[in-house]
């Protein structure tokens, strides 16, 4: 599969091939900050993939937490392109709004970090939800 994407005023553009490594629906807070409230649709491709074919990202990793996740964001128009976490090494999370045809996602295999969902998130019916990431 290959994939592309990037932000929402195209000054930013990514592609990664491979199998993803899995389909989420994340419910953290982190990502309900950067959402706006809701859990965030993400796709995790394989790091060795991926490439930015369009300028390069900012990025922000918090310096407040032993292991934090390093998150990549166009610089102009602040688009959260993904995240790259010491809990998944190797992989990129691509944040599936980013992708040009979202529609390959087809919907979330898992539903991750449900310790921080909110009472008006929504998880799908069958999915099987994890209150942080799975082992």
């Amino acid at each position: 599969m290959k994939l592309e994407g990037g932000c929402y005023c195209g000054a930013l553009r990514y592609s990664a091939e491979g199998d993803p490594l899995f389909k989420g629906q994340c419910h953290c807070r982190e990502c309900q900050y950067i959402s706006g409230g809701h859990p965030n649709a993400v796709i995790a491709m394989p790091a060795a993939t991926f490439a930015y074919t369009k300028s390069s990202p900012k990025l922000f990793r918090r310096s407040d937490l032993k292991s934090p996740v390093t998150r990549e964001f166009c610089a102009e128009c602040g688009t959260h392109i993904l995240a790259r976490s010491p809990a998944v090494p190797g992989a990129v999370i691509l944040k599936v709004g980013t992708l040009d045809d979202p529609s390959v996602y087809g919907g979330p295999q898992m539903v991750i970090f449900t310790i921080d969902k909110q009472s008006f998130h929504h998880v799908p019916e069958g999915v099987p939800a994890f209150e942080r990431v799975p082992g």
